[in-house]
């Protein structure tokens, strides 16, 4: 008995960052709980900008020169990130919820999908919308 408690006061009670080495997928799901905080904030904004524009002309004017100048734009930019890269790896969980993709191979090749999907996505979309408004 005195030997056994020895053994497992020597190991370590959970798994530390200094036994694990961060994989990309480990990443990602901290990288995805971030972005859901980052929409939640988004939405705070949303809110300031629909109270605005039903208070009055001149508050909605500043509030609507705050996200038009280069730090709202950013936020904006960032929005339209963590929208699109929430939205990808809710698809991704969604497919291993179905029991698809767990393969280790399939887990990192969706993962950096995830990420260049993201970023393409929300380029392209930049960029049409500034197409579009000329």
């Amino acid at each position: 008995m005195l030997d056994q408690s020895r053994k497992m006061t020597q190991r370590p009670l959970s798994p530390h960052l200094q036994i694990y080495r961060p994989m990309l997928s480990t990443t990602m799901s901290i990288l995805h709980r971030i972005t859901g905080l980052g929409l939640v904030l988004g939405v705070a904004g949303l809110v300031w900008w629909l109270s605005a524009a039903a208070t009055s002309d001149a508050y909605f004017a500043l509030v609507q020169g705050f996200f038009y100048g280069w730090f709202g734009r950013l936020m904006l930019f960032g929005m339209t990130w963590a929208l699109i890269h929430h939205m990808l790896g809710g698809f991704r969980h969604f497919l291993w919820d179905t029991g698809h993709g767990f393969d280790l191979n399939k887990v990192e090749w969706l993962v950096r999908a995830n990420i260049i999907g993201s970023v393409v996505l929300t380029l392209a979309l930049w960029a049409i919308a500034y197409g579009v408004r000329g």
